[in-house]
């Protein structure tokens, strides 16, 4: 075993059950990382689409309902790297909320934001990991997996079926993995050398490692990074949905993590995440930009409506929230009659900003196209 990374702990030696699990090296590396200048042009890159970023998300009129779209497309995409089969219109259509695996992706939205809002009360560290990890399995798949509670119990990752001896990967067993959390939130706080974005390319692949829930390890581990690049003031919105490029790029990510732990190759893994930084901050930075003209150009469409454009602004403004409605909901929300959302509906079919998308007179759907094409890139 490569002892940069960690070293293997036999347990029950001699007998049928024996088996070893994986015990990780505290961070930082020692031998400390080679900063190479590949390393320092990735980090540059990065630094530069992150600052990029935040400037035009400052521009974007109605950030926060922007936002609330890319935590969607965050949630979504993480929970799709772990086999949730759903896609982002499943996850806007109220009809189908109560479908398990949009219920997975539902609650990683309630986790990111619980999360997000608790870090005004309690800092980034294990308690608040725990907290957002109940939430995250509430009455979804896993949530026999003990939510909320660190595991007391050996897990392993392989195959479905497969046993703990044939595991690819066996984490520390319960009593390292608390001393090996407890280390890791005290790096959490370290006041080493090291660039935010190497920090948290490295505290990502020790939380994978010590993977220290029954389920729900690496949607976790993901949310950590935007709590983290939050709490140092790197991003001041969950605008970044760095999946986008983890999901892309999902083999690579499995074997760059491996790579770690097997031979110590921490460098190749933080150039790897580097990459996935640049390539999820310049994609939401050009869908920020694409959401906005969009915006402005329906805007300038309704303001020529006359005295209709009113209402229509409202429905507008409405369906940038909920891209998939019905005239009833819509109504209902916006406290108006059901005949004045319908006539606005029309003007916005007209301008070919909304598209039926039933036939059904009762319950007529509508959607966002164009606003919905942007966000389901990459998903």
């Amino acid at each position: 075993m490569h002892s940069r990374s960690g070293g293997y702990q036999i347990h029950y030696p001699g007998e049928a059950a024996e088996y070893q699990s994986f015990i990780p090296s505290p961070l930082p590396p020692s031998p400390s990382l080679v900063l190479d200048d590949e390393m320092m042009n990735l980090l540059a890159q990065a630094s530069t689409w992150l600052s990029k970023l935040e400037s035009v998300s400052s521009l974007i009129p109605h950030m926060p309902l922007f936002i609330s779209m890319y935590v969607r497309k965050e949630a979504l995409m993480s929970s799709q790297i772990e086999g949730t089969q759903c896609t982002l219109d499943d996850i806007l259509n109220p009809d189908l909320l109560e479908i398990k695996e949009v219920e997975e992706v539902i609650n990683y939205v309630k986790a990111i934001e619980f999360a997000i809002k608790r870090m005004e009360e309690i800092p980034l560290c294990n308690r608040l990991i725990r907290e957002t990890h109940a939430i995250l399995l509430d009455g979804v798949r896993g949530e026999n997996m003990t939510p909320g509670e660190f595991r007391i119990s050996q897990n392993w990752i392989g195959g479905e079926g497969v046993p703990l001896k044939r595991a690819l990967f066996v984490p520390p067993h319960p009593t390292e993995m608390l001393d090996a959390l407890n280390e890791l939130e005290a790096y959490l706080y370290d006041s080493d050398d090291l660039n935010v974005l190497i920090k948290i390319a490295l505290i990502h692949y020790q939380f994978e490692t010590i993977h220290p829930f029954l389920d729900g390890n690496g949607r976790i581990g993901r949310l950590l990074i935007t709590l983290y690049l939050l709490q140092q003031k790197i991003i001041t919105t969950p605008a970044l949905y760095i999946s986008y490029a983890l999901k892309k790029n999902r083999t690579e990510y499995y074997d760059r993590l491996m790579l770690v732990r097997t031979k110590g190759e921490y460098e190749q893994w933080v150039k790897f995440f580097l990459r996935a930084i640049i390539e999820s901050a310049k994609d939401s930075y050009e869908a920020s930009l694409r959401l906005t003209s969009l915006q402005q150009h329906n805007r300038s469409l309704i303001e020529n409506l006359g005295r209709p454009r009113f209402t229509a602004l409202k429905l507008l403004s409405y369906i940038e929230s909920h891209p998939i409605m019905t005239i009833a909901t819509a109504a209902n929300s916006l406290g108006l009659s059901y005949n004045t959302i319908s006539t606005a509906v029309r003007h916005l079919v007209d301008l070919d900003i909304l598209v039926q998308t039933s036939d059904d007179l009762r319950n007529r759907k509508f959607s966002y196209d164009e606003y919905l094409a942007i966000l389901r890139d990459g998903t």
